[in-house]
């Protein structure tokens, strides 16, 4: 998650978490703790709607045939076995604490190092629910050399609410295609905050996946904002064979620290 550097990390590190609202998200039978740093000029240290939305969708549908039908049209979806994912702009950590709750096990929370802070803040406040702590790493999308350290591809890739910033929406695409199975899946929470990102990110997305948007009445009946939406992204079989639309574009061998 890209996000606004005044101040400094030294700022950030300053900041105090206790004076900060905390938001409370119920997965399951597990009650998550949130504590937000809404002082920091970092947007990735306040909890953002899409990633709530995101995790209530996919708890509303996990438990046993789902809620409202015998046949849940979401249960491949929630088949986590032996699956690895990744978050990019993980910010406080809901929608990676939560889907580790609904049984993704191996996932790896990531974002950029000024948010980290308020990432591992989050995991151990949680840790007496989680049982253990999940797994950081630093990642900005335009650095290749930290998207290879994480060992890709995986099954899962988790974003929510990070398309606000037009500059930011390329690199955050080829990361997605970078760290992505073929046959993987993208799980985005997704809010419209820009026109001009809006536009990029999804003529962007047309080359590589094909998306499928979640049905409104399939989201959460109490997280189910009308501005707020779930998108399920897979990626092109004649994109992963020809691989030339990567290949023409030089940002993701840049590297961001």
């Amino acid at each position: 998650m890209h996000t606004r550097r005044e101040g400094g990390t030294e700022r950030h590190r300053a900041m105090k978490f206790t004076d900060s609202p905390v938001i409370e998200l119920q997965v399951g039978n597990t009650r998550l703790s949130l504590q937000q740093d809404n002082g920091s000029m970092h947007v990735g240290t306040s909890v953002w709607p899409c990633s709530l939305v995101l995790v209530k969708f996919l708890d509303r549908w996990a438990r046993p045939h789902g809620p409202d039908r015998p046949n849940n049209p979401y249960a491949d979806l929630l088949d986590f076995r032996g699956k690895r994912a990744v978050e990019l702009g993980a910010g406080c950590g809901a929608a990676g604490m939560g889907l580790y709750l609904l049984g993704l096990a191996d996932i790896v929370l990531t974002d950029i190092a000024p948010v980290m802070p308020a990432l591992r803040h989050n995991l151990k406040r949680n840790k007496p629910v989680l049982h253990k702590t999940l797994k950081t790493s630093v990642l900005y999308w335009n650095n290749s050399d930290q998207i290879k350290s994480l060992n890709p591809p995986f099954d899962i890739v988790v974003a929510a609410d990070v398309v606000y910033i037009e500059e930011s929406v390329r690199h955050l695409v080829e990361a997605m295609a970078a760290l992505v199975k073929s046959d993987g899946l993208v799980l985005l929470g997704y809010q419209l905050r820009s026109p001009e990102a809006d536009k990029l990110f999804w003529e962007l997305c047309e080359e590589v996946f094909v998306k499928e948007k979640v049905r409104h009445e399939d989201l959460h009946p109490e997280y189910a904002y009308e501005e707020a939406d779930v998108f399920i992204l897979r990626k092109k079989k004649d994109k992963e064979d020809e691989l030339s639309f990567w290949r023409g574009i030089p940002s993701l061998g840049t590297t961001s620290s």
